[in-house]
């Protein structure tokens, strides 16, 4: 029997309770998913597509630093579809080759990134987020057991209160986006993974000698390596305004070159360059120890077709802060958006359904389908979070309830004169051929969530086009 959960909308219409079951669904084949993890600049998941082999996977693995974060991390928020989120965080550490950086205690996250790789590998957007911002961040275990309190600092701090765990735990907790995976790269690490490319292209505007970052550049377009990268990405004063905000962009334009070279043919086709690339970045990274030998493959592989056209940079919006004009926060009319977009990113890598197909029906608008979500997963909140998510686009849910029984496949069924309807919400919801039920209310849709979920459709693009952003396969000097 189909039970209420509660409505989804002021005076629905209620199916009858004594509603017979809904019939067990054809087999169909799964929706594919996207599983693994990759570097600093996603350059290992980039390139990785034509080197399978296990021996070769195995010495790389046999590279990787890696640290168990699990118990660390608290309560977390849900995986709402199949994309993947990996952190990426430049450490400032002095310890062992770094020393000669000069001395810091401790060490702080110098860059934070949180990419996000669309389902299918059909896109990439890395996010940034100004170390200088002021957040709220929760507890955090280090990896003695020792607890730092909650407090309220610059989001960088996360970092040194204990370790990529507990920046881990700041960023889920900020956005409410599920991490998949984190990188961790110093700057001895950096330098080894740019050097072991052949350099990056820049382009800046006039000469700059800046000593403090060992920094010392001609005007126009060049091919930097070693110290010289570094120093291009740290610096503050000797570039631009002096802002973080301002060093991010240059970062984050450095990256999308990383991306474009990464992506280049030549690089793709001789198997030397890629092994020496991919071997220089085992050796500078540490990663989570779920970042599994089988998990990079999976996603290499799955990312074999993206090019840097597809791979843009943002910084997470943000405003003042009152207190100290060298500070920022959050803006959250701005970075609400952008977080919930990549929270529900849920693109699909085949293409649209032929909606009820061999009755050739035109879809309805979603205001003009009257549709009961029903939880047959046995995962508690699901269907009210798939009903929510079709009344944002426009459906009349009329009833929110559970199955008694659960159901593998998720299912869209349809009562008389309901085809367009149906046909309407197969597109909105991809996956479940819509088939008519004998015992389905006239004119009325029953979309039964099993265990695989119910993955909506992207209205538009996973993510909105943010103000400033950088796509990988832009020209350095456009800018400058």
């Amino acid at each position: 029997m189909l039970r209420m959960q509660r409505a989804a909308a002021p005076s629905p219409v209620y199916f009858a309770d004594n509603a017979p079951q809904p019939p067990e669904p054809p087999v169909r084949g799964r929706l594919w998913r996207v599983l693994g993890g990759l570097s600093i600049a996603m350059s290992l998941l980039l390139v990785a597509g034509s080197l399978t082999t296990y021996g070769f996977w195995r010495r790389l693995d046999g590279q990787i630093d890696r640290e168990n974060v699990d118990g660390r991390l608290g309560e977390r928020p849900e995986k709402l579809n199949n994309s993947l989120n990996i952190l990426l965080m430049g450490s400032d550490s002095r310890e062992g080759e770094n020393a000669r950086y000069g001395v810091e205690p401790g060490k702080r996250s110098d860059t934070t990134i949180l990419l996000h790789i669309s389902p299918g590998g059909e896109s990439a957007i890395g996010i940034s987020f100004p170390r200088d911002s002021m957040v709220q961040m929760p507890p955090c275990e280090k990896e003695d057991g020792a607890v730092v309190p909650a407090q309220f600092g610059m989001i960088n701090a996360a970092f040194s209160n204990g370790g990529p765990a507990c920046t881990w735990r700041t960023i889920e907790s900020l956005t409410k986006i599920h991490i998949d995976h984190y990188v961790e790269v110093d700057f001895t690490g950096f330098k080894r993974v740019v050097d072991a490319l052949g350099g990056v292209e820049i382009c800046v505007p006039r000469r700059i000698d800046d000593p403090k970052a060992e920094l010392h550049l001609k005007p126009g377009r060049q091919n930097v390596r070693g110290d010289q990268a570094l120093g291009y990405v740290r610096t503050r004063y000797g570039l631009g305004n002096g802002s973080d905000l301002d060093r991010i962009k240059r970062q984050q334009a450095f990256m999308a070159s990383i991306v474009k070279k990464a992506t280049d043919r030549g690089m793709l086709t001789d198997p030397g360059r890629t092994y020496d690339f991919l071997s220089a970045i085992a050796k500078s990274i540490k990663a989570d120890d779920d970042l599994t030998l089988s998990v990079m493959q999976k996603l290499a592989g799955s990312l074999r077709g993206m090019s840097a056209g597809k791979v843009r940079f943002v910084t997470v919006p943000v405003q003042a802060y009152p207190q100290d004009k060298n500070r920022v926060q959050f803006d959250p009319a701005r970075a609400e958006p952008l977080f919930r977009a990549v929270r529900e990113d849920n693109r699909l890598p085949e293409p649209p359904p032929a909606p009820v197909a061999a009755q050739k029906v035109q879809p309805v608008p979603p205001e003009q389908v009257r549709i009961g979500v029903y939880n047959g997963s046995g995962t508690p909140g699901l269907a009210q979070r798939t009903a929510d998510q079709l009344t944002e686009r426009g459906f009349q849910v009329v009833k929110v309830g559970n199955s008694n029984r659960r159901y593998a496949r998720t299912r869209i069924l349809y009562g008389t004169g309901a085809e367009g309807q149906a046909a309407r919400t197969a597109i909105a919801v991809p996956g479940p051929t819509p088939r008519a039920w004998s015992s389905a209310k006239p004119g009325y849709v029953y979309l039964v969530v099993g265990k695989e979920g119910a993955d909506l459709r992207a209205l538009n693009a996973s993510v909105p086009k943010v103000a400033g952003e950088i796509r990988a396969d832009r020209d350095v000097c456009a800018a400058t």
